[in-house]
This record gives structure tokens, sequence and C-alpha cells, in this order.
């Protein structure tokens, strides 16, 4: 796991170096300082106030205080470099990561727990990297340093020192023995904290028209109580560790104070040693206090550097071949024998044995109920998900075969939910050519119906889109993200279900707009009303997973029941049952 993360640390492999190098020593200077104040006091205070004694050990003390501050500044500035780029890094090689997902691994993790995984997990790591660089090496470096100049001066007295160790030793593994599965716990809380956050603030219109803001206030409040409850049990836990580590200190200094004095009496031990024996006595208890807040920090960041991993360690189940193919002939497409489970399990699919051939330049219009995998069959083909069972085919080639930017390049896309992002509503439209002039943005527009509303703007094509498109309507959204998807000249476009907000008119324009610029391109249209699917080449009647009928309208009307009663009911302005 520490391998994993540690390959983000890449060109802050420096900083990082450098961080422990000052850490180092400015440990040595802080060390060296008790001993030359032994040496003040028993040379230049009880040699009979040696004056010269005094100014030399008196300068030399400054100089190494002056050098240690140096020291301790450019190691606090090489770790903050350190952990922060490392944090940059963390963030772009996890974002990166979730981009190249297939939908049933972005299934697999919610956009809350990724979210969450993103900034909170990465920021425990970045402190916890920041003190492992820096604290982490100063505590064991202080602590043996000290305990080798404290032998120097008296091994009896260092002995108490050593005592010690055992005991806090055992006392910190067993408070971070039971913090830790708390932690873990607390991290898949914030995850669902923030799932509900998300959802509440996407549907808030929701939430005000059905007046259940305090339903919604109860279910938040519930959770948030759940990471309180969770805190505040790790948080009793943790409370022992500074009670524990001043009792071993001030245990430490009382025994080193009485058996000093007792040492100076019997003149054993200089009045200097004893007064650097204190100091070291602080330095000792001291790194391993700091020593205990590292454990803390790593006990915390554990759980967040296991949720990272889990994210670079997620392997994409839809990959480009090694020698892939680089090239789509044609927009006709094949269906031989395909079954498709969300689950992979062969016992639960979604569609079953759909056998279908389209050729290139068809118009396929797809009806059926809720539930009956419209979606779901158009979504094979630009390989959004990989078949269970037969082989899906773009231009006679399995789509498994594809590079998988050539294929997708290739088929344009509008999905049940259009997704406008925030900027102009150029930026917008260029998702689907970034090089696409002025010219071809309109023309693009004009065909999706959207030109005439969009020069309606005070700021046109420069009106700003808010986050998610909330500044349009719904009609305006969909027949932007037709634009978007009409300017990648695509061999295949699919829209599903993606003229629902707009209004029978201006449908029948776009599938006109269609038939006359674009009659090369596949066209593969999932609609509820039957109107905007008459004039298709072939109609798909689906039906539980099945094709339960193909034709076009004149004998679908003729020969599948499902399809006349649904046309038949529209007529009549009823919604099919």
């Amino acid at each position: 796991m520490i391998r994993k993360l540690l390959r983000s640390v890449r060109e802050f492999k420096l900083p990082s170096i450098l961080s422990p190098v000052f850490v180092t020593a400015e440990v040595i200077m802080e060390v060296i300082i008790p001993f030359l104040m032994a040496r003040l006091i028993d040379k230049g205070i009880d040699g009979g106030g040696n004056m010269d004694a005094l100014v030399h050990y008196g300068v030399i003390l400054a100089i190494c205080c002056v050098i240690s501050l140096i020291f301790g500044a450019l190691a606090g500035h090489f770790a903050a470099k350190a952990s922060a780029g490392f944090a940059r890094n963390l963030r772009h090689d996890m974002f990166y990561r979730v981009q190249n997902y297939s939908f049933s691994n972005i299934d697999k993790f919610s956009a809350a727990s990724i979210v969450t995984r993103l900034t909170t997990d990465v920021t425990n790591v970045q402190n916890a990297y920041q003190m492992l660089i820096r604290v982490a090496l100063r505590s064991p470096t202080m602590l043996i340093f000290s305990i080798i100049m404290a032998f120097q001066f008296s091994a009896k007295l260092s002995m108490i020192y050593l005592a010690a160790l055992p005991v806090l030793g055992v006392g910190l593994y067993l408070i971070m023995s039971r913090v830790h599965p708390i932690f873990e716990r607390v991290f898949k809380t914030y995850d669902k904290l923030n799932n509900i956050t998300q959802e509440n603030l996407h549907g808030v219109r929701v939430v005000k028209s059905f007046v259940r803001e305090d339903y919604e206030v109860e279910k938040f409040s519930g959770v948030s109580e759940e990471i309180y409850r969770d805190f505040s049990r790790a948080e009793k836990r943790l409370a022992f560790n500074m009670p524990l580590m001043q009792f071993c200190m001030y245990a430490c200094m009382i025994l080193a104070s009485w058996f000093g004095a007792r040492m100076i009496v019997s003149h054993t031990l200089s009045t200097g040693a004893l007064m650097s024996m204190m100091t070291y006595a602080i330095q000792i208890l001291s790194s391993l206090m700091m020593l205990s807040m590292v454990f803390v920090m790593i006990t915390i960041s554990r759980a967040s550097m296991e949720r990272i991993v889990e994210v670079l360690d997620e392997e994409s189940d839809i990959v480009s071949p090694k020698e892939p193919v680089m090239t789509v002939k044609d927009g006709s497409i094949d269906f031989e024998h395909v079954s498709f489970s969300y689950s992979k399990q062969k016992n639960k699919c979604c569609l079953k044995d759909i056998d279908l051939h389209i050729p290139s330049g068809t118009t396929v219009g797809i009806l059926g109920g809720t539930g009956s995998a419209k979606s779901t069959l158009v979504q094979l083909i630009p390989r959004l998900y990989d078949v269970t069972e037969g082989v899906v085919k773009v231009g006679g080639v399995d789509v498994r075969e594809y590079d998988m930017e050539t294929l997708r390049s290739e088929v344009a896309v509008v999905l049940q939910k259009n997704v406008l992002f925030s900027g102009t509503i150029k930026e917008n439209l260029r998702w689907g050519n970034p090089d696409a002039t002025d010219e071809e943005l309109q023309h693009a527009c004009r065909l999706a119906q959207a030109d005439a509303f969009i020069q309606s703007f005070p700021d046109g094509y420069d009106t700003y889109i808010e986050q998610g498109g909330t500044n349009v309507s719904g009609g305006q959204k969909q027949r932007l993200c037709i634009a978007r998807a009409l300017l990648k000249q695509p061999k295949i476009l699919i829209l599903d279900d993606s003229t629902s907000a707009v209004d029978t008119r201006t449908d029948a324009s776009i599938r006109q707009a269609f038939r006359d610029e674009i009659p090369g391109t596949t066209k593969l249209i999932i609609a509820q009303r039957v109107t905007s699917l008459m004039d298709a080449d072939m109609i798909l009647v689906m039906e539980k997973g099945k094709i339960h009928g193909i034709g076009t309208h004149e004998e679908l009307m003729q020969s599948n029941e499902i399809y006349r009663e649904i046309y038949e009911s529209q007529q009549k302005g009823s919604v099919p049952q």
C-alpha cells in the first residue's frame, strides 16, 4: 500500500529527502545545546565565575541556536512543499484513474465516495506524509541521540528513561489498535453524508416542491450524529495518550531529580550534568510524545490510505486491446445473440439473445416500456458496457477489438440525463469538436433546432451556462446536447429519449434535419412517442429485455399488438398502461 502511494511523490522526491536531512541537522544542534550548557555551568559558573569560559560557551550556544533555527525552518519549508506536491499528484492520479473507469467501475464506487476520497482522505494522507518526513524522523532521531548523550553523563540515571519506553510502547499500541476500526467506519459514514448532501442539492427543487425540508434535515442529522458518536468514541480512546505521556514524563523527571541530587551530594555528578540530564529527559519524553502524535495521525490516515489505494488499484474492466483496430469503416451495427447482465451473472440478464442487423445510414426507432432495456441495448454500441454473451459489431468489427477512443469518437450518444457543464454555450458545444468554427457551431445548432433560442439570449453563443444547465429549460438543454453530439460528425448517432422535453413540431424538425443533412449516419432514436419513430426505416419494440417486434410503422401496426396498443392509446391522448 505504501509503495503504491509513494509513486505519487515523483518530482517532489528532492524536497522529501531534504526535509529529513535538515531535520537530522536540527536534532544534532538541539542535542549539542544541553551538552554545551553543562560545560558553561561547570566551567563558567561553578568554576568560580570564569568569564572567558562563559563568553566562549555562550557564543557557541548562540551560534548553535541560530543554526538549529535555520535548519528547522528549512525542514518545515521542504516538508510543506513535499506534502502539498504529494497530495496534488495523488489527487491527479486518482482523478485520472477515475476517468478511465467503465460505467461498472463507477457503479462500484458512489460519486460521493469518490469525492470524499479525493478531498478528505487525500488531506489526511497529506498531513500524515508531512509528519512522517519531519516529525516521524525527528522524534526517533531525537530519542536516540538524547539517550546516547544522556549515557555520556550518567548511565545509571539514563536507565530511568529506558524503563519508560516499554510502558509507553504497550500503552500506545493498545490505544491505536482500538481506534483504527472506528476511523474506518467513520470514513464510510462520511461517504453516506456526502451522498445525502449531494442528492439534496441536486434535487433541491423537488424537496421544496414536496415540502420535505424537515425530512431531509432529519436524514442529514441522523448521519451527522452517527459521525459525531464515532469521532467522540475515538477521541475518548485517544485522550488516554496525553495522560500516559505526562505520567511517564513527570515520573522520569522526579526520579531523575531525586537520584541526581543524591549523586551531586556524593560528588558523582556535577550540577551542569544534572541540568543537562533534565534537558535530555524533556527531549526524550517530548520526542516520545511527538511520536505518539504521529501514531495518532497515521491511525487516522491509515483508513484514508486504504480507501485511496482502492481507487488506484481498481482496474477498468473495459480497456483497449493490445493491437486495436484504429478505423471504423461505416456505421453498420450487428448484435449477434447478445445477452447482458449488470451483475455479470448469466441467470440475471436484462438483455436476452438479441440478434439484430442494422445497415449503415439506417434510422432505427426503439420503443418499449420502462425497464425493457432500451438504454442498455444502445450503451453496448460505444462499449460503455461489455456484453455478457454474444458479440456487438460496428462496421463489421467486434467493438472489443477497437481502440476505445476511436470507437467512441465515431459514436455520439445523447443520454437520457442531459449534462451541460459550467461555461459558455460555445465551450459546451466544443466538447463535440474542440476545433469547431463558429459557423460549424451554428450549423449544428440549426440542425438541432437550438440556434433560434440561443440567438435570443443577450450574449448569444457566449451565454454562460450554470453548472448542470440550471439556467436553461429542459428542452433547450436537450437541443444543446444534440448539437454537441452532431459536432462530432459521427458514423452512429444515438438519441436516448433525448427529445422528450421538446414539442412535437420541434421534434419533427430535428428528424427532418437528420434526414436531409446526415443521411449517411446511422441513427438510433429511443422515444416514448410513436410519432417520433413513425418515419424510421426500422422500429424495434422492446419488452423485458427482448425484441418483441421489428419492422416499419405499417408492418408493426399489422403484426405487433404491443405497438398497435401504444399507438392507439397515444392517438386517443391517453397514456398506455
